[in-house]
């Protein structure tokens, strides 16, 4: 389940630009109801983007907008709480790992799901049922 952070280079911290996708992989397990389960965690990855700043936009004009992507089947973080609990952890890791002075509403966070059977690993599709044994042992 891929997580890109994109953050204009400078505003995340030197330690946030290594710790951002640790805690944010935390905070999905968290959300999932799944921390700890180390079949969901070895499916978690991610990368982060540190593009110019001069490269990032929002309404048109240069603004230092944090991006954090998940993506994700469409089994994962399947209620509004669940997804608002990542949305709320994913806000609060990025504004914890940014520079003094970066406002909290230039961090935004999206939800994208993957229908069922379109997400894979290791050039497997892998169904929501299929993927839910997988996480528990099955």
């Amino acid at each position: 389940m891929p997580i890109t952070v994109t953050a204009p280079r400078g505003v995340l911290t030197p330690e946030g630009e290594r710790a951002v996708l640790p805690r944010l992989t935390t905070a999905l397990a968290e959300a999932s109801g799944l921390a700890g389960n180390p079949a969901f965690l070895a499916v978690v990855g991610g990368t982060v983007h540190l593009p110019a700043p001069e490269a990032v936009y929002a309404g048109g004009t240069n603004r230092p907008i944090v991006m954090v992507e998940l993506k994700l089947p469409n089994i994962g973080l399947p209620t509004q709480e669940s997804r608002a609990a990542f949305i709320r952890a994913a806000t609060e890791v990025v504004e914890e790992l940014t520079v003094p002075g970066h406002r909290r509403e230039d961090i935004w966070v999206n939800i994208l799901n993957a229908p069922d059977g379109a997400w894979g690993l290791g050039g497997e599709a892998f169904t929501g049922e299929r993927l839910l044994a997988a996480l528990s042992g099955a």
